[in-house]
């Protein structure tokens, strides 16, 4: 028969072998476990093998797409401020760069509709020019062998100053300034001529005739004017150059970043709406890509204040 203490002994002793044999099944299950994990799982693993190059071919074709040019993918700082500079620059070119092209094909595209060595064709009609000024602004002309040119080959006063030489079909020809323009019902091609111009190709009482038309560069040795239009000042500002040989196609004005060319008028001044450039070198460009600057013009609303600058004949 046990005594108490023996029984005790007993009983301890089997819940350590109790234990023991949990503890080893457990390891038993875990180490089973490790080496199944182990094993090689061709399936498994070509899954996300395969997955993970996938998603990130459709992730840069996505961007790419978006943004319209690999450098926003292929920035290497992730930055977004250099990734919208570059997809500004490459879409939307600078102010200050958008002249740049223009000044490759300046001898022949400056001028718009009208160009130089071109032959244009239409009709001439009459009208009373009074003192010869007229929508340019010009002022009153010192001579009346003027024309006002149709709307279209006006072109925003582009026509404004340029000299041309009219051919009537009888064979009889006048070299005419443009001073004006001629509105509708004026058709492309057609110059409404000053009374005293058309009476040199044929008599008034014909009042309309077929002509042609072409740019001409005369020999006359006037320099170049320049007029600030009434009202201008240091804080706003309307430029004119007056006399000039041939047709201004950009006017520019010298500000403290550089020249800034300003936006032309139908009325034909050159506009600063902000002030900037008044007062300071003026640099202007003729049809044929030739540039002239001009210094020391000061702001003195409507006064013709002369230069020594004059654009070459051609």
């Amino acid at each position: 028969m046990n005594t108490p203490r023996q029984a005790a002994r007993q009983r301890r002793h089997r819940r350590r072998l109790i234990l023991g044999a949990t503890s080893a099944l457990i390891a038993a299950g875990v180490l089973a476990y490790l080496v199944m994990a182990l094993l090689p799982d061709r399936d498994a693993d070509a899954g996300p093998a395969a997955a993970t190059p996938l998603a990130t071919t459709q992730v840069k074709a996505t961007a790419a797409s978006e943004t319209g040019t690999p450098t926003a993918t292929a920035s290497p700082t992730g930055s977004p401020t250099p990734t919208g500079a570059a997809t500004t620059t490459s879409a939307r070119p600078s102010p200050t760069d958008t002249p740049r092209p223009q000044r490759k094909s300046a001898t022949t595209s400056q001028a718009g509709r009208l160009q130089p060595n071109t032959t244009y064709q239409g009709v001439a009609t009459a009208y009373e020019a009074g003192n010869g000024d007229g929508a340019c602004l010009f002022g009153p002309s010192p001579d009346l062998m003027i024309a006002a040119m149709n709307t279209t080959d006006y072109e925003t006063s582009k026509a404004c100053g340029a000299y041309v030489l009219v051919r009537a079909a009888n064979g009889k020809s006048i070299t005419v300034r443009i001073t004006n323009e001629c509105p509708l019902p004026c058709a492309p091609g057609q110059l409404d001529l000053s009374q005293q111009a058309f009476a040199k190709l044929a008599d008034l009482k014909v009042g309309r005739i077929p002509i042609t038309w072409s740019l001409v560069s005369p020999s006359n040795s006037d320099t170049i004017s320049i007029r600030y239009k009434t009202g201008s000042s240091p804080y706003w500002c309307a430029i004119q150059a007056i006399g000039h040989r041939n047709p201004v196609a950009r006017l520019e004005v010298r500000t403290s970043g550089g020249w800034r060319q300003l936006p032309r008028t139908e009325y034909n001044y050159f506009i600063s709406a902000d002030g900037g450039g008044c007062g300071r070198a003026i640099r202007l460009t003729d049809i044929y890509g030739e540039r002239l600057t001009i210094t020391e013009i000061a702001v003195r609303p409507n006064v013709v204040q002369p230069t020594q600058v004059q654009f070459a004949r051609h």
